[in-house]
C-alpha cells in the first residue's frame, strides 16, 4: 500500500513502531545521511536489537543494515504539502481514473476472473474493489518502484525528515517496518538487497508494507509460496485477506448518494466524526441528509464523507462500514473514491 503512506498503514501498526527506541543520544554523534549505516551507532544498536528480539543471526542483520544506502530523495517526498494548499477531489480523481488504467483493469479481471470470484466467494470482497486497489496502486504491476527495499526503509528509519509534524510517530512505525523486513527476509533464500518497492518500502502489485506481508500476504493458488510480484492469484487473495482482517461486510456498499435539506441540515454534526460511521440512516436523515432507495434501508453506520474540490464546491457522499475499511488500506478519503470509482468504471467498461 502506497503512499504511504500509505500505503495500504494501519493505525495498530504505528502504535507497534512507536514502542521501538529512537536512540536519539547516539545519532547526535553523526552527520545524518552522509556517515555510512555500518558505521552509525544508532542503526548497529537498531541491528542488535532487532537480532536479539527475532531471534535473527547478529551478523546478518549487522550486515544487512550496514550495507543498506541513503537515498537523499526519500525524506523530502515525505514532507507533507505545505498549509494552505487545497485539496481536491477532481483533480485527484483524473490521475486514477483514465483509459489507460480503466482498459489495464479490463484486462486483468478478465485473465484472473476465476480468482477473483473465489477471492468474492471466501472473503466478501468485490472483484471491482479488488481490482480498483490493484489498479490505483501499480497499474496491475506496471509500477511497483524501482527503490531498493532495504534502502528506503533504512533511510526513513534513521533519517527520517524532522520537518514532518509527526516525524517521531513516523520514525518509529518505519523502524517497525524494518524490522519486519529483516524478519520475513531471514526465513527466506532471497537476498534482501534484491526486493525493490515504492520509496516508502510498499512492494508488489497491491503495495504492501513488510508488515501487511508478514499478516495478510497469502497463497491463494497453493504453489507453496507468497509472490505478489508475478503471481495475480496471490496478490487477488492478499488484497481480499486484508480487506476482510479490517471488518470488510460482504454486500455492502461502500458509499451511497446523498444530498441535504437545507432547511433541517446540520452539517458540522454530520461532519464532525470524520469518516468514522458514526450515524444511523435514520440518525443521518435528521441531521438533514436525503438518502434514497437502498440507503434508507441500510443497517448499519454512516458518516458524511466531504471530498473538497478546491474553490468549488465539495463532493459529498454517505460512506458504509465499507468505505472506512478501504481506508485503512490508505488513510485518504480521495484514495478511496477512487478505487471505488475506478472499478465501477471496469466493471461498466467489462460490459461493453
Amino acid at each position: 500500500m502506497r503512499r504511504l503512506l500509505p500505503t495500504a498503514f494501519s493505525l495498530a501498526l504505528v502504535l507497534l513502531g512507536a514502542a521501538l527506541p529512537s536512540f536519539p543520544a547516539l545519532a547526535q554523534k553523526v552527520v545524518r545521511g552522509e556517515t555510512p549505516y555500518a558505521t552509525r551507532p544508532d542503526a548497529m544498536q537498531f541491528a542488535d536489537d532487532v537480532a536479539a528480539r527475532r531471534n535473527l543471526d547478529r551478523a546478518w542483520v549487522r550486515s544487512t543494515i550496514g550495507n543498506a544506502r541513503f537515498l537523499p530523495n526519500v525524506p523530502r517526498l515525505m514532507v507533507p504539502a505545505p498549509r494552505g494548499t487545497a485539496k481536491n477531489w477532481r483533480v485527484y480523481r483524473s490521475r486514477f481514473i483514465d483509459p489507460v488504467r480503466i482498459a489495464a483493469g479490463v484486462r486483468f479481471w478478465r485473465a484472473n476472473a476465476d480468482m477473483l470470484a473465489r477471492a468474492e466467494a471466501e472473503y466478501g470482497v468485490p472483484a471491482e474493489i479488488i481490482v480498483g486497489i490493484v489498479g490505483v496502486e501499480t497499474i496491475y504491476g506496471r509500477n511497483m518502484g524501482n527503490f531498493r527495499v532495504i534502502d528506503a526503509l533504512a533511510t526513513l528509519a534513521f533519517d527520517f525528515p524532522q520537518a514532518h509534524p509527526r516525524a517521531a510517530e513516523r520514525q518509529a512505525f518505519f523502524r517497525s517496518e524494518l524490522e519486519s523486513f529483516l524478519s520475513t527476509e531471514s526465513r527466506t533464500a532471497e537476498d534482501p538487497m534484491v526486493p525493490v518497492g515504492s520509496y516508502a518500502g510498499a512492494m508488489g502489485m497491491p503495495q504492501f508494507m513488510p508488515s501487511s506481508i508478514a499478516k495478510y500476504a497469502i497463497d491463494f493458488d497453493g504453489d507453496d509460496r507468497i509472490d505478489l510480484v508475478n503471481n495475480p492469484a496471490d496478490v487477488i487473495g492478499s488484497v481480499a485477506s486484508y480487506f476482510k482482517a479490517f471488518g470488510w461486510q460482504a454486500g455492502m456498499p461502500p458509499i451511497y448518494p446523498v444530498s441535504f435539506d437545507p432547511a433541517r441540515l446540520k452539517k458540522d454534526v454530520l461532519l464532525a466524526p470524520d469518516i468514522v460511521p458514526t450515524f444511523s440512516a435514520d440518525a443521518f436523515v435528521a441531521g438533514g441528509a436525503v438518502l434514497e432507495g437502498e440507503a434508507l434501508r441500510h443497517k448499519g453506520l454512516l458518516a458524511l464523507i466531504e471530498l473538497p474540490n478546491g474553490e468549488d464546491a465539495p463532493t459529498y457522499v454517505a460512506g458504509t462500514q465499507n468505505f472506512y475499511v478501504i481506508t485503512r488500506y490508505n488513510w485518504s478519503s480521495n484514495y478511496a473514491m477512487s478505487v471505488i470509482e475506478l472499478g465501477r468504471e471496469i466493471h461498466t467498461a467489462m460490459e461493453e
